[in-house]
């Protein structure tokens, strides 16, 4: 068996008789268009093999791409006339695969084997509490040798035993490497390692202990003008993790893997043969800019909208929500009474292409209402830009876009203060905020985000 990286989380990988392609990503950008492969590639689209089995892990945007799929989906040389689809349970990425016009698709459910062709296939589960969808991970055997691909999930003790039970020896592993911070800039959360998560990695490697491990599912960058995010994103490196690894659990055989870089995986071992895939390369190594270095200058949160007249709509129609509709929606939210408990000094902020405009809130007062102006103190701080406001008044975008590329941020230092005591919120609560409230991030909106891809990209040269 081998496997082949193309980039970030696209693997093929290739028996005697199937090949099987996992979490296609073929296009740059992606991910709401912020994101390109690092290192840069060189892909020859029309020089993959042919694919008997097509398997997505999650709907992640980096690792279930419309643009990808939609073009698969009506390409005739890439994707067999049989090719089988596996998918999880989720109503949503199974509604998108459909409306592509994908057939043979089969819902996969958590260590329930698959025999197509010459594979054994198994997917194994994901502890991951922060998205209500499911992922998995997969193993793979071809009737030699056994290769798990981790992905994004987040594995027990109890998931590593099981898998054991199954391949007593994994061949090839490749494992979660890099915790992400996207998004921690933006909510003003720690930019700090994780260090409990990041050693979770390590210890799921050591329990499992393959015969050889890689890293595997993190190779992007932010691109152009949310450039900076790559400071705060990445924490660590291939390279660190191997060193980590090779300290913690000599006996692991271990290599960096890069895009065009194949595993040749037989009984005997595993030997990575550098560059030697003849469809994908690295056009350059440019993982010099995700160093990781969050103290460094932040750009201004500015509209990204550049036509003048635009920009001035998108301000009326921002403001009128905000002086007409705005107060309204919060009284009739059941928050308002949290907001309201804690005495909550609130400031929001919209950032023009020059300058912004603020309005307050004071709920430690009689009436909430909406002032244009500053108050005495900030206890809750949502800023966004007005292209961005305006495009979720429209239902034109979704929090994925708008959080991750940091044209929200926010901040809160919720306490209060009464006779003869202090008391804080506590940091491991979420306390509510306003603007996500009043434009929530449910399914609603996360289906919406797929179909307005599905809408561009189906049937498109």
């Amino acid at each position: 068996m081998k496997t082949t990286l193309i980039g970030h989380a696209t693997l093929l990988i290739q028996s005697k008789n199937t090949t099987l392609l996992t979490d296609p990503v073929l296009f740059e950008p992606h991910w709401e268009e912020l994101n390109v492969h690092c290192p840069s590639i060189d892909l020859k689209r029309d020089k993959i093999p042919q694919v008997d089995i097509l398997n997505i892990s999650h709907r992640h945007q980096d690792h279930f791409d419309i643009r990808t799929l939609a073009y698969l989906a009506r390409d005739t040389k890439i994707l067999s006339p049989d090719v089988t689809v596996l998918a999880p349970k989720d109503e949503i990425l199974l509604d998108v695969l459909k409306e592509l016009e994908f057939k043979n698709i089969k819902v996969v459910a958590d260590f329930e084997p698959m025999e197509i062709r010459d594979f054994t296939l198994t997917p194994t589960p994901s502890l991951n509490e922060q998205d209500y969808f499911p992922e998995h991970g997969l193993l793979v055997h071809d009737g030699e040798v056994t290769v798990w691909n981790q992905v994004d999930t987040i594995v027990s003790p109890q998931i590593i035993q099981y898998i054991q039970k199954l391949y007593p020896q994994i061949d090839l592993a490749h494992v979660r490497y890099l915790p992400l911070l996207e998004g921690n800039f933006t909510f003003h959360l720690s930019l700090d390692l994780p260090f409990e998560e990041y050693s979770s990695f390590l210890y799921s490697a050591g329990a499992l202990r393959p015969k050889f491990a890689v890293p595997g599912s993190a190779g992007f960058r932010y691109k152009e003008e949310f450039e900076f995010l790559n400071h705060y994103s990445f924490p660590t490196t291939q390279e660190q993790y191997l060193r980590d690894l090779t300290e913690f659990c000599p006996e692991v055989e271990n290599s960096t893997f890069y895009p065009g870089d194949v595993a040749e995986i037989t009984p005997e071992g595993v030997t990575v043969h550098r560059q030697a895939s003849d469809f994908v390369c690295v056009h350059e190594n440019d993982e010099h800019l995700v160093q990781f270095k969050p103290v460094l200058d932040i750009p201004p949160l500015r509209t990204l909208t550049k036509d003048s007249a635009q920009q001035e709509k998108e301000k009326q129609v921002v403001t009128d929500f905000i002086e007409n509709k705005f107060v309204s929606l919060l009284l009739e939210n059941p928050n308002v009474e949290k907001w309201v408990e804690w005495s909550t000094g609130y400031q929001l902020e919209v950032f023009g292409a020059e300058g912004s405009d603020i309005w307050s809130i004071d709920f430690a007062g009689e009436d909430a209402v909406i002032q244009k102006k500053r108050i005495g103190k900030i206890n809750l701080y949502e800023a966004i830009g007005y292209s961005e406001f305006y495009n979720l008044i429209e239902k034109k975008i979704s929090w994925d876009f708008v959080g991750v590329a940091a044209q929200y941020r926010t901040f809160k230092n919720i306490y209060r203060i009464e006779p003869g005591k202090t008391e804080c919120y506590p940091k491991d609560k979420r306390f509510p905020q306003p603007l996500m409230e009043i434009f929530p991030p449910d399914k609603e909106m996360d289906r919406e985000k797929y179909m307005k891809d599905v809408r561009r990209w189906k049937g498109k040269a």
